[in-house]
């Protein structure tokens, strides 16, 4: 007996965890990787649950899926996503919230390895020296602004609870939420910046949000404020925040995300020497590569999956203009 013609198309590379999640969130679906999908057998395809749609995808047509109705994408962001590519009736969802407490305590770690100054300390372990002590303080009564207050926002705060922080959230409508002391509406963006002693970028690129962190949103943070981002390197101006932190020695800054990624060759492409500063620590885009991290994704981005075929509304409905010609690296 022949398999049942697939709902279901998986672009990803095949491997067991992607085998295990979808076979139980999805028992009574038949599904396909797309790597391995006969092409006469696409026309009952309803679903694509995809990573990059360039390196799984490929040469794809949507019109080889007649049925296709909605596409769950694998990482949190819609940056850089090929939504022409598709027919307008078809609907989208990233994975929000699919890497949430992962990134969020990479974002913790930032900040704590930042206002410690780790990186000068272990210099001075390396060159056997004791005493001065690197300059460091304790996040302990500062205040930290969250810039986009979602899974991964809060993910952010309430991890930074204990540590006696004051959290306040930047969000569109302004509206009070959970674990937050405080929040700022995204046209007070800069009064907000001006108040806080760290600020975590978490918000996603859109047309909107596009290089919206630059040179005046810089100059009105405070002098010897740490900033975070391991959201998207797009929201931030790059050449403005390098010479931010060439001119303030005082200001710190610590990124996990980055302007030019090769995902496919591995490689970071830098335009200026960020790790010569003494006062930026970075990371190369590992705030989601923790063991168990995938399977918690996919569990997350494959119950949005079940929604849809239960015949429900997907949550996290995208709207694709939102993200007209924003680019970004294919990556969580």
């Amino acid at each position: 007996m022949s398999a049942p013609a697939p709902r279901l198309l998986v672009a990803l590379k095949p491997r067991e965890v992607v085998d295990s999640v979808v076979e139980a969130q999805l028992p009574e679906v038949p599904w396909r990787y797309a790597s391995r999908a006969d092409p006469t057998d696409l026309g009952s395809v309803e679903a694509l649950l995809v990573g990059s749609v360039e390196r799984e995808l490929g040469d794809f047509q949507p019109s080889s899926t007649p049925r296709l109705a909605f596409v769950q994408r694998v990482y949190t962001g819609l940056d850089g996503f090929p939504f022409e590519r598709f027919p307008a009736s078809v609907r989208f969802a990233g994975n929000v919230g699919g890497f949430a407490p992962y990134v969020a305590e990479h974002a913790v770690l930032l900040a704590l390895a930042t206002a410690h100054d780790l990186v000068a300390a272990h210099r001075m372990v390396s060159a056997g020296r004791l005493r001065p002590a690197p300059a460091q303080f304790s996040l302990r009564g500062k205040s930290a602004l969250i810039l986009g207050y979602g899974a991964i926002g809060r993910e952010i705060a309430r991890r930074l609870g204990p540590f006696e922080v004051r959290r306040v959230g930047l969000n569109r409508s302004g509206k009070m939420a959970a674990e937050l002391d405080a929040v700022y509406p995204a046209d007070q963006m800069d009064e907000a910046l001006a108040a806080a002693d760290f600020v975590f970028e978490a918000r996603p690129l859109t047309r909107e949000t596009q290089g919206s962190l630059g040179a005046p949103q810089l100059a009105r943070m405070r002098p010897d404020a740490v900033f975070i981002n391991v959201g998207r390197a797009g929201t931030v101006d790059e050449a403005a925040l390098f010479h931010h932190l060439e001119t303030h020695p005082k200001f710190r800054a610590a990124l996990d995300v980055w302007w030019s990624e090769d995902y496919v060759g591995g490689t970071l492409g830098l335009r200026f020497p960020w790790a010569d500063l003494p006062n930026f620590l970075g990371t190369p885009h590992s705030a989601s590569a923790y063991p168990g991290a995938e399977e918690y994704s996919l569990r997350i981005a494959v119950e949005n999956l079940a929604r849809f075929f239960r015949g429900e509304t997907p949550a996290y409905l995208a709207n694709r203009q939102e993200y007209a010609d924003t680019h970004a690296p294919g990556g969580p």
